[in-house]
């Protein structure tokens, strides 16, 4: 664990025991971590994708290439920018190149990283690739539930700029 990325007072899993969650110890690896990713997905759930990629970005920064937690992050950005790319732009090609880059970083993360069902991130990409309609009014899965944004996300993601 780095000093710098604990936390104690980030919530445990709602459901399940996700990689990076130790319930032994009752601790997250990387408690900013979760954090930044339970922020960025109910941002990305809410649609408000340019505030769920600053979460993702802003946590990226914590960790050195190479790591797997760098990879999600990596590849998280990828995907928020991506959905950004085709529902307010409607640039389908710029939302391929992205989850294409995205499906690199998260290949080899493992299913359940922090929460998040990667196994269904990177299908939907890969289904988007095909049909960028894959992506509309898609949801974004954590610990097992669809969560959308509160206040506190919106709050979360201001504090980054």
């Amino acid at each position: 664990m780095d000093d710098h990325t604990r936390d104690r007072t980030v919530d445990p899993p709602a459901a399940g025991e996700p990689t990076g969650w130790h319930p032994d110890r009752g601790v997250w690896e990387h408690a900013t971590l979760r954090r930044a990713v339970s922020h960025g997905v109910r941002l990305y759930n809410a649609g408000t994708y340019h505030e769920s990629h600053d979460c993702f970005e802003a946590e990226w920064y914590n960790y050195g290439r190479g790591t797997a937690e760098s990879a999600f992050l990596h590849g998280m950005v990828q995907v928020a920018a991506g959905a950004y790319k085709h529902v307010d732009f409607g640039n389908d090609d710029g939302m391929r190149s992205l989850f294409e880059t995205a499906l690199q970083y998260l290949h080899g993360v493992p299913r359940d990283f922090y929460g998040v069902d990667l196994l269904e991130v990177r299908t939907r990409l890969t289904n988007a690739l095909e049909d960028p309609a894959a992506v509309d009014g898609w949801a974004i899965a954590l610990d097992g539930s669809r969560p959308t944004a509160r206040n506190v996300d919106y709050e979360y993601a201001e504090r980054l700029e």
